[in-house]
């Protein structure tokens, strides 16, 4: 592959960064390569007293095509690219561009042997045994991995726990909840972990083989939904209780899945404690006279939970 250096990013990038709004005088930006599922680009034009400006990011696309270039064309490694972009003093000029491609071993991402992915999965197996027994194996397990030996969750766990209480079998997501790989911000993942309930006494959800199986694999693609990036733990917890996705017909009597916060958190983790949040599917009949424009649907699973018993009055 032919070497793409710094001196022709350069190049290619001066037309397109000279096409600056009015106010800009400057502009700075910093990405990362593909890492583990992974990139980033930050920055944007600047003016006079160094106040970001508003820019349409679509004609800046190209940035990303050149980080891409440079990192898959370098002879040395490359996971960190600085663009620098100056205007011309004089407007027959051309504006400077300065491109610097470093690597940056912060960035390297955690490999599938991290301790921090052991600590979390042991953290979490801890406080499901303090609750019952969690079973050995999993109810459900997606082990299709990428190179990086991560999972879709873009961690080495997506996979769903099964713990006897009492007279309840609890599923639970393993997995939302352990730090990012690709990502150095201290975070445990999407911040949350949620559970659902079958079996016992009132309970509308029965615990044999067949429902098990089906609510697992319901639970895999819920915990999909949650790590796409739509911070569901600060949504459940503003609203106490939200609608969050319409079931399949293989669900049915059960037609929508609410969830809902939890008073429990799971502690040991390493970035902190992360909250749990419970997922509860329920009938149209119990969503009935909803109001269809409250934002998602919160006083219905309130008003729902509240008659199952899930949620106090």
């Amino acid at each position: 592959m032919d070497i793409y250096s710094a001196g022709d990013a350069e190049r290619d990038l001066r037309a397109v960064l000279d096409g600056a709004p009015t106010d800009a005088v400057s502009g700075e930006w910093t990405a990362t390569t593909m890492q583990a599922g992974h990139a980033s680009r930050m920055g944007g034009y600047h003016s006079r007293d160094g106040s970001l400006l508003d820019h349409d990011d679509a004609s800046l696309r190209i940035l990303d095509d050149v980080v891409a270039r440079i990192a898959a064309g370098s002879a040395t490694p490359v996971n960190k690219v600085v663009v620098r972009w100056s205007r011309a003093r004089l407007p027959w000029q051309r504006g400077t561009v300065r491109v610097e491609a470093t690597f940056d071993a912060a960035l390297v991402p955690r490999g599938p042997d991290d301790p921090l992915y052991a600590k979390a999965a042991d953290a979490r197996r801890s406080f499901w045994n303090s609750v019952g027994t969690a079973e050995p194996g999993f109810a459900l397990e997606r082990g299709e991995a990428n190179i990086h030996g991560q999972t879709r969750w873009f961690q080495p766990h997506r996979r769903i726990m099964q713990v006897q209480a009492g007279d309840q079998i609890l599923l639970a997501t393993d997995g939302l909840s352990t730090p990012w790989a690709g990502v150095t911000t201290p975070e445990n993942g999407v911040e949350c972990e949620v559970f659902m309930r079958l079996g016992g006494a009132g309970n509308p959800m029965p615990s044999d083989p067949a429902s098990l199986s089906l609510w697992a694999g319901v639970l895999i693609g819920v915990g999909d939904l949650v790590a796409d990036g739509y911070r569901v733990a600060r949504d459940v917890r503003e609203n106490g209780a939200i609608l969050f996705c319409r079931l399949h017909a293989e669900c049915r009597p059960m037609t929508r899945l609410a969830l809902s916060a939890d008073s429990r958190v799971i502690e040991g983790l390493p970035f902190g404690p992360v909250p749990l949040i419970e997922a509860t599917p329920l009938r149209d009949d119990e969503l009935a006279g909803m109001d269809e424009d409250d934002p998602w649907g919160a006083s219905g699973a309130r008003r729902a939970l509240q008659r199952r018993g899930i949620l106090s009055g």
